[in-house]
């Protein structure tokens, strides 16, 4: 076998090699930002998930009162900050006013955007209803008028109304349906919206759902994985990404 034969062989045998890695590779995703570290859905706590890497970052929203899209992830402001009541029953200036655990405020979903400035890729989850169009129209705004993509965004919600809403204002945009229950049960719904991802809980994965679901066409981001050992084991299941409190911890 000549040289340049010997060459070819091993540029294409290198060329596999990558293609095969690049296939394996495991996508980490901030869960919350990177709540383990600082307050979740803070532009701290996002900050520190640049900072650590992570391919996409998650964060949770509400429509308020007065409109604005804002990022917090419970129903009530009492767990987390010096406030009380629900934060959808509130005005811009009384969500600002609140303060979050450690020194912070609580984002507008336009802060967030401009903060990670299309560095990574954003997981917006649909807390609160009603949130569908007020998202939709931020995110076409960033498209429009910030050099942001659309596939610089996936949607994901646990109320799977506001996911239809979303395919409905929206055929192309990347969403991903929540499930804490049998991920199998979301097959059919994904299926209807298009959707490109099924997230379930990671305890309610095997190699056998796990095998069904992506033969159905779908992706895997699996949550909120934190333990080590866990995470090793979720990856051998062959999921697509994790969220996680701590990006650091996945290699």
């Amino acid at each position: 076998m000549n040289f340049m034969k010997r060459l070819l062989i091993a540029v294409l045998i290198l060329s596999a090699m990558n293609c095969k890695e690049k296939s394996n590779t495991l996508i980490t995703i901030g869960h919350r930002g990177a709540m383990g570290h600082e307050t979740e859905n803070t532009l701290s706590s996002v900050q520190k998930a640049l900072d650590l890497g992570v391919d996409m970052i998650e964060i949770d929203v509400f429509k308020i009162s007065s409109g604005e899209i804002v990022v917090f992830h419970d129903d009530k402001v009492d767990l987390l900050t010096d406030g009380s009541g629900a934060i959808e029953s509130m005005d811009l200036k009384a969500v600002k006013d609140l303060n979050v655990k450690g020194d912070h405020k609580i984002p507008l979903l336009t802060e967030v955007l401009d903060l990670i400035n299309k560095k990574v890729r954003l997981n917006i989850e649909l807390k609160g209803s009603g949130t569908a169009a007020g998202v939709m129209d931020i995110v076409n705004s960033y498209i429009e008028n910030a050099g942001w993509t659309l596939d610089d965004f996936v949607i994901s919600s646990f109320k799977w109304e506001e996911l239809t809403a979303i395919r409905n204002l929206n055929r192309d945009i990347e969403i991903a349906v929540l499930t804490d229950g049998d991920p199998l049960n979301a097959l059919a719904f994904g299926k209807e919206i298009s959707a490109v991802a099924i997230n379930p809980h990671y305890l309610r994965l095997n190699k056998a759902n796990v095998l069904k679901i992506k033969s159905e066409g779908f992706k895997i981001f699996t949550w909120t994985v934190n333990d080590s050992e866990e995470i090793s084991r979720i990856r051998a299941l062959g999921v697509d990404g994790i969220f996680t409190d701590y990006p650091e911890r996945i290699q």
